[in-house]
């Protein structure tokens, strides 16, 4: 896909300019010709840094200012313009005037995204567009939104819960580790005289002084661990098959693994219900649901669940190969279908995984961090353990 800048007339005559992505200048002009503008001019935009995804606090603001725009009745575009002018990113003020001119131009708001797809999360345009549709904008947005920050509260969780102990840790590791190569060589020769060698020294403080002769060559590898665990995790996200692989050691994380897997669950529910109140049939809403997702592994589980939909088994019986999609989840579902109460079950579910989600959050948030505390106390205690063990041992001796 190339990036065009064009400038044309609208039907009522007003010169407009902007970009569109397509394949070619006549894919792109014809894009144009079905949104009622007459072109006057195009041309390809020169390959420049690569489009970046609108941040996630940004998105989560834009989003929510958009709910209570719609919600107050404001038309779109006078409410886009006004929105744009509270907003301090100015690639995000660009992208937001930009929409507002494709509005008034005509286009409706989901094309007027979609064109924009490089920029914001997937099933957007589709979620406008159901809402549009539907009249329920207002309440999809915010919909939307609950789930997002559902899970940047699981990732603000898990930093609060590790910043701390992660900055104690590393001072106490710059600590031990000028301990162990200035401060504790000078105290193993005195010790092994005092202790009648080396074999006399207790266990602990053995390994100690055995640490302080390779604290070198422990941090070295230490490092070539980090980057070799770094490199390992960039080849498995470059591929679906390596990102399934991530999804399933992070599912077998206890607490965090659970969570990952209900905010996916509530996620797609959500999706499928607003997609089935916008007219798409059992199969679209599964694909469409799991690529909103994030999730590789409920990708290719609803694309499995989608296809022998289609070739005619029961929800039931063709989701008999999923895994992270629950028995409980497949039963609400067929049961919904066969009711017609779908929609209804699938707010239900997505409600049940969201409560879900967020206990699991509060559990997390609580066992973290004295976990992680108890475990730093616990090296720092071994270490002035190791320390003492041979004073106590002459000190008996002398006695």
């Amino acid at each position: 896909m190339a990036t065009f800048e064009y400038s044309a007339l609208t039907s009522g005559g007003r010169l407009m300019k902007g970009t569109i992505e397509a394949g070619s200048a006549e894919q792109a002009s014809e894009m144009l010709g079905d949104m009622q503008l007459t072109l006057n001019e195009i041309r390809k935009v020169s390959e420049g840094r690569p489009k970046t995804p609108v941040g996630r606090s940004e998105f989560l603001l834009f989003n929510q200012q958009l709910a209570s725009i719609t919600k107050a009745g404001i038309p779109l575009d006078r409410g886009l313009r006004e929105l744009a002018g509270d907003v301090s990113s100015r690639s995000m003020r660009k992208l937001i005037l930009e929409i507002a001119d494709d509005l008034t131009a005509g286009v409706p708001v989901d094309k007027a995204v979609e064109q924009r797809q490089k920029h914001f999360p997937p099933l957007y345009g589709r979620i406008l567009r159901a809402g549009v549709e539907t009249g329920r904008l207002s309440e999809m947005l915010t919909s939307l939104n609950r789930h997002l920050e559902v899970g940047t509260r699981t990732r603000r969780i898990i930093i609060e819960a590790l910043a701390y102990p992660a900055v104690v840790l590393a001072a106490s590791a710059i600590i031990v580790t000028y301990l162990l190569v200035t401060i504790i060589p000078s105290f193993s020769d005195v010790l092994t005289d005092m202790t009648d060698g080396r074999q006399g020294l207790p266990w602990l403080t053995e390994m100690l002084f055995r640490a302080s002769e390779n604290v070198m060559v422990f941090w070295t590898g230490v490092f070539i661990v980090l980057g070799v665990a770094a490199v390992v995790t960039m080849l498995l996200s470059a591929s679906p098959a390596g990102r399934r692989s991530k999804e399933g050691l992070l599912l077998k994380v206890p607490v965090l693994g659970r969570i990952f897997r209900c905010g996916i669950l509530a996620r797609v529910a959500e999706a499928m219900g607003l997609l089935i109140n916008a007219g798409c049939t059992m199969p679209q809403c599964l694909r469409l649901s799991a690529g909103a997702s994030g999730s590789e592994k409920m990708k290719l589980e609803c694309e499995m669940l989608a296809g022998g939909i289609e070739q005619g088994s029961a929800i039931m019986e063709a989701g008999h190969v999923c895994r992270m999609m629950p028995r409980l989840f497949l039963y609400s579902m067929q049961l919904g279908s066969q009711r017609n109460e779908l929609q209804d079950n699938l707010c239900s579910l997505s409600q049940m995984y969201s409560e879900q989600t967020r206990c699991l959050q509060a559990n997390l948030q609580a066992i973290l961090l004295p976990v992680l505390i108890i475990l730093l106390g616990g090296i720092i205690s071994t270490i002035v353990l190791a320390m003492f063990l041979p004073m106590v041992k002459i000190i008996t001796v002398m006695m």
